[in-house]
């Protein structure tokens, strides 16, 4: 077992990683920016190492400065977290190079599934096929080329950068005369976010759904797929609430549970194929049909990743750390059993009305519901805390369990009507989306699991139909 981790991370991922290594009796090291030296996380580590002023690409993102806080510390281990530098091989590569272990996939498999056009093609070789699209990248020079693909694949379709994630640079394009702007606008934001330029184009799913399923690998052999998660609740590409085992209608009976078994296979392929070793998740996009097409692999812990922990009692970080170890998983973690549903929302400061815009903003008044073994919180955030406008403005993540999904949705509505969050801002109070989460929860469509990825925008805009 490693002995020291340093967490290379901030706010509730931090807080939620170092808890379980001092459960585990692993001594711990926390990093932090300017602007976080009061931060909950700083206060829960063994030792706190600064590393520079609050811009994350100066404090966060800076690669040496992390393996020098490690060596400096005597740590054994960095635990990533999600987001920063969690998935970036560069990091991985320089954490090994340093003799310290690296608590996720070999940089590798950062490579290979980094690389979305990569990842692509080998959940092709897998033989789990993403929506029909561009074999490889797209010159947003060559006009005549791209639109002769885009018709190929047919209208609306997406334009994706190859680098990265979240959402960030995609484009919807349903007229093919806004093809080429779509096109340059993803490239300069892949170029800006990722440095990578390259962008690709695939078929737009009409009401789609996001479904992701967790996977264990731990290198020997053992592998073990823990359930899909329901991530269709977002807004801008980005998810607010997200639940386990998914709702959705194709799930239902014995031909769901049939395609249930089959989607987890499916993720089970493409991991292994690849050599994948900790903790990782499989995203597919989901038609109204129910067929599934693969998406793209994060490889690293996800922020959703408690509701997975509620309905099979493990501790993902554990066993993230177990693996890093030499470790292989145990019988628990192979054998695991499902119980009930569970569902998170994502507390920030953020204001539904204004398109979601952040708040920054102190925390003023704070009050969080009573926490047990059928309700979690996760949180990086304190009363006094500084809401800044340099990292994501997540608060919370409020994570509630039940034996059935109507009382897993009813536990995590009353917890959060118990919780009071105040915040203030330059110009006087600033918003959070508490009462939209809630809105959310007691809408029709969500009770009966009939939504997908258009739903909480349109509702947060008071468009949703009917």
């Amino acid at each position: 077992m490693l002995k020291k981790i340093l967490v290379a991370n901030r706010g509730e991922i931090a807080c939620r990683v170092l808890r379980t290594c001092k459960r585990l009796g692993i001594a711990t090291v926390a990093v932090y920016s300017d602007a976080d030296a009061s931060a909950p996380h700083v206060a829960m580590a063994d030792e706190a190492v600064r590393i520079g002023p609050p811009p994350v690409r100066d404090s966060y993102l800076v690669i040496h400065a992390i393996v020098e806080a490690a060596r400096a510390t005597g740590a054994d281990g960095i635990h990533p977290g999600y987001g920063l530098l969690s998935e970036n091989q560069a990091f991985a590569e320089a954490v090994v190079e340093a003799g310290v272990t690296f608590i996720g996939p070999p940089p590798a498999v950062l490579h290979a599934f980094g690389d979305k056009i990569l990842a692509r093609d080998h959940a092709r070789g897998a033989g789990v096929f993403p929506p029909p699209g561009t074999g490889g990248p797209v010159d947003p020079a060559d006009v005549e080329a791209a639109q002769r693909a885009a018709e190929s694949i047919g209208f609306p379709l997406l334009v994706k950068a190859a680098g990265g994630g979240g959402g960030i640079g995609m484009q919807i394009v349903t007229d093919p005369g806004k093809l080429s702007r779509a096109l340059t606008a993803c490239s300069d934001r892949g170029r800006a976010a990722f440095g990578d330029p390259r962008v690709y184009m695939e078929r737009y799913i009409e009401r789609p759904r996001h479904i992701e399923v967790q996977v264990l690998c731990d290198g020997r052999g053992g592998a073990v797929a823990l359930g899909e998660r329901e991530c269709s609740a977002q807004r801008r590409h980005q998810k607010i609430v997200e639940e386990t085992p998914s709702p959705a209608a194709f799930f239902q009976g014995a031909a769901g549970e049939a395609r249930r078994k089959e989607l987890h296979e499916s993720a089970l392929r493409v991991v292994t194929a690849a050599g994948y070793v900790g903790a990782g998740t499989v995203e597919f996009v989901a038609a109204e049909s129910g067929e599934l097409f693969f998406l793209e692999v994060n490889a690293r812990l996800q922020v959703e990743h408690c509701v997975t922990e509620m309905c099979t009692g493990l501790d993902l970080v554990e066993h993230q750390i177990r693996i890093a170890s030499g470790e292989p998983l145990a019988p628990e973690v192979l054998g695991h059993t499902y119980r009930g549903h569970a569902i998170e929302a994502r507390l920030y400061a953020e204001d539904p009305a204004k398109k979601f815009a952040p708040q920054p903003g102190r925390v003023t008044a704070l009050r969080w519901p009573d926490a047990g073994d059928d309700l979690r919180i996760e949180t990086g955030v304190a009363e006094g805390i500084e809401v800044t406008p340099f990292y994501d403005p997540l608060l919370a993540k409020i994570v509630a369990h039940g034996p059935t999904r109507d009382e897993a949705i009813a536990r995590l509505d009353r917890a959060l009507a118990e919780t009071t969050i105040e915040l203030t801002g330059p110009a006087g109070p600033a918003a959070t989306n508490l009462a939209f989460l809630r809105q959310i929860l007691q809408d029709g469509d969500f009770r009966g699991g009939q939504y997908d990825t258009r739903f909480a925008e349109a509702l947060a805009a008071g468009k949703k139909p009917g």
